[in-house]
């Protein structure tokens, strides 16, 4: 007997370019196409010179992520105020599912976090946050000068954003450990 059902595709995270500020307008319209869709958003003060605003912007200015096959890409390009899919050497660049759930971590909690000193950690150490709203996200130490800050970096899209974090927060991820570096 033949199974005459399709196999599942295989779906994958990709970051689409929008124009300028459209991004709210692109994630509402994919999800209108029923586009499985993710736009970052973070709360931020905004200073004006009469007053001071709490605006919501994109973590991530002119992108807004998909989970789709592939060959599905080409159905966000009709969609109004979308430009084109990221590529990488030529392809549609994947975005690794570790660096979608730090980019839901960051959105989720985006306000920043006080520093501790912790000298168990160095400039550079891979780190695990293990306490506090940004639990779980797996990061990059800095130190620069008296203040610590981990770095998020996201490869396939060569972006990197600093959130300050209790640096008691933190658990070092060693080298040899099944962590996915970010």
């Amino acid at each position: 007997m033949i199974n005459s059902s399709k196999p599942k595709e295989i779906k994958y995270w990709y970051a689409i370019f929008t124009k300028p500020r459209a991004e709210k307008k692109v994630l509402e319209r994919m999800k209108e196409e029923n586009i499985e869709a993710f736009l970052p958003l973070i709360k931020t003060v905004r200073q004006w010179s009469d007053r001071k605003k709490t605006v919501v912007l994109p973590l991530i200015p002119s992108y807004v992520f998909v989970s789709m096959p592939e060959k599905e890409l080409n159905k966000t390009l009709p969609i109004p105020g979308t430009v084109a899919v990221l590529k990488h050497l030529g392809k549609p660049a994947k975005i690794r599912e570790v660096e979608m759930d730090n980019l839901r971590i960051l959105s989720n909690n985006s306000e920043s976090q006080e520093i501790t000193n912790c000298v168990n950690i160095f400039k550079g150490d891979d780190v695990e946050v293990i306490n506090g709203p940004f639990m779980g996200l797996i990061a990059t130490c800095l130190k620069e000068g008296n203040n610590h800050r981990v770095v998020v970096k996201i490869d396939a899209l060569g972006s990197c954003f600093n959130v300050n974090i209790p640096l008691s927060f933190l658990r070092k991820i060693k080298n040899n450990s099944k962590k996915v570096k970010v």
